[in-house]
């Protein structure tokens, strides 16, 4: 199966496919939009369970603050989290996103254990972006590289601790690992309407089928948020921002996920979801 991000995009494809095929007489009702407004991170409700659209279910750690800012920096564990090895379109990930106040307009960064994307059970760098609360895909669609050492995509090492930030220069959307840059989202990506960001988000993701709840796929490095050695966010800074630091911090499913040790600037996170993964079915076996 595709990745969940690319069945999300083929949805909102077909969904304005079939705005246009159907849409209503003069002076007939006109029904809600089948597809979400935003992306599933922007969320607000806390402890409400997953986010579910289109056959995908999405469950959160999020430390968020809502300011007026031109980027942000965090500091996260990067762990290789068990996704579910019998579900090669689910996966698990941390990342910092800066939002504009619709949520609709949206940078991000941050490593993600990936089957379906990366071909492997390895964490990864990756960068994305959403233009008007459109999806967009992993690592290009008017991404522009400009390391040839530190790219998006690349394999990172468990266990290592590394900085991520997001900063607007000169009109554009820079990608920082470790302070190294990896390349920016020029800002005609949004007609030049995006120079500032008015939501961060820093957060752990879990995306499972909807038939596969509750998933047993790790958020973090599968220790509880709450334990002592659960995965971190930590060292969050704002640039060109008023205010200072202040992390919120919630959970949509405390239960499997949750979160602990929260401060202005950090916070815990993780868990196992519904616990151990059994193992994945055999191959079949082929051949005369």
């Amino acid at each position: 199966m595709a990745p969940l991000r690319k069945r999300l995009a083929l949805a909102a494809v077909l969904t304005s496919a079939l705005a246009s095929l159907c849409a209503p007489a003069a002076g007939a009702a006109t029904p809600s939009a089948v597809a979400p407004t935003v992306p599933p991170a922007a969320r607000t409700a806390a402890a409400t369970g997953p986010t579910c659209w289109y056959g995908a279910c999405y469950d959160y750690v999020y430390g968020r603050q809502t300011t007026d800012t031109t980027g942000a920096e965090i500091r996260m564990a990067i762990a290789a989290p068990e996704v579910d090895p019998a579900r090669d379109d689910e996966h698990s990930l941390q990342e910092l996103s800066l939002q504009d106040t619709a949520r609709k307009s949206t940078v991000e960064v941050g490593w993600t254990v990936d089957r379906g994307l990366n071909g492997d059970d390895r964490p990864h760098l990756f960068v994305y972006h959403w233009v008007d609360g459109q999806t967009s895909c992993y690592n290009g669609c008017g991404f522009v590289p400009v390391s040839r050492t530190v790219t998006a995509g690349m394999p990172l090492r468990a266990g290592h601790a590394a900085r991520f930030a997001i900063r607007n220069l000169g009109g554009d959307w820079w990608i920082f690992y470790d302070h190294h840059a990896v390349g920016y989202f020029p800002g005609a990506l949004w007609n030049g309407g995006y120079p500032r960001a008015q939501v961060v988000t820093a957060f752990g993701e879990v995306a499972a089928d909807a038939d596969d709840l509750p998933s047993c796929t790790d958020m973090g490095n599968g220790v509880p948020g709450a334990s002592p050695g659960a995965s971190w966010i930590a060292g969050y800074r704002l640039f060109g921002s008023a205010d200072r630091p202040a992390f919120t911090v919630s959970a949509s499913s405390p239960d499997a996920y949750g979160y602990g040790r929260a401060t202005a600037t950090s916070f815990r996170l993780g868990g196992p979801g519904s616990g151990r993964c059994p193992a994945a079915p055999p191959a079949p076996v082929t051949g005369g």
